[in-house]
């Protein structure tokens, strides 16, 4: 299925990890572009479609290639990826799934902190994220480096499950390609929070629920 209202032309290695209100994040090392999550579904855009997802709308589009001040091909990518907003300077896409999930992957592109992805659950927000929130990534856009272009991994514990994922920029642009996502096994919530406590000790920051 096409993008709706969108122009046709349309074990992981952890280098850094998070909790947030029931959610870890972690980034994938320099060098991968997809998940490397046993099982997970992905969505790669080859075929100019949006794939394993039930539906997908918003103001976006697949695109090849980069154009100044518009949008720009994630760091490595040579294929279509998915750019948001499109033909204004502030916008989001929908991507609905067929069941709920408690894994979502993505190579995220030129971070920027006005980049956001948030999940939901039944049309409540679950949690969000913004560029900015991805410690020890740096959200300035960059886009010929690893230090700002990254697959990131997204793991829901205690019960928390999302069934739809909306990214959002509020200026050119919230480039993304390769999505991931799943049902995997999360550890417990004490494995979880030693984890973090090692990583707060190497000196990598941790985001706390408002």
């Amino acid at each position: 299925m096409g993008f709706k209202q969108i122009v046709a032309g349309l074990g992981i290695g952890l280098m850094a990890s998070a909790v947030q209100a029931g959610v870890i994040y972690n980034l994938s090392g320099a060098g991968v572009y997809s998940t490397q999550v046993a099982g997970a579904t992905t969505v790669n855009f080859y075929d100019g479609t949006c794939g394993a997802y039930t539906d997908c709308y918003g103001n976006g589009a697949l695109l090849t290639g980069s154009v100044s001040g518009k949008y720009a091909s994630p760091y490595g990518i040579t294929d279509r990826f998915l750019s948001v907003p499109y033909h204004s300077s502030s916008g989001s896409v929908t991507l609905l799934l067929d069941s709920t999930y408690d894994y979502f992957g993505l190579y995220w592109g030129s971070v920027d902190t006005y980049n956001h992805v948030s999940f939901y659950l039944g049309g409540d927000l679950v949690d969000t994220f913004s560029g900015g929130d991805l410690a020890p990534l740096m959200a300035n856009g960059g886009q010929g480096s690893w230090a700002s272009n990254r697959f990131v991994n997204f793991f829901f514990d205690g019960g928390d499950l999302f069934d739809s994922i909306v990214l959002t920029s509020t200026s050119y642009a919230f480039e993304t390609d390769n999505h991931a996502f799943g049902k995997v096994a999360v550890p417990e919530p004490g494995t979880l929070a030693l984890f973090a406590l090692g990583l707060l000790g190497l000196g990598l920051s941790r985001r706390f629920a408002d």
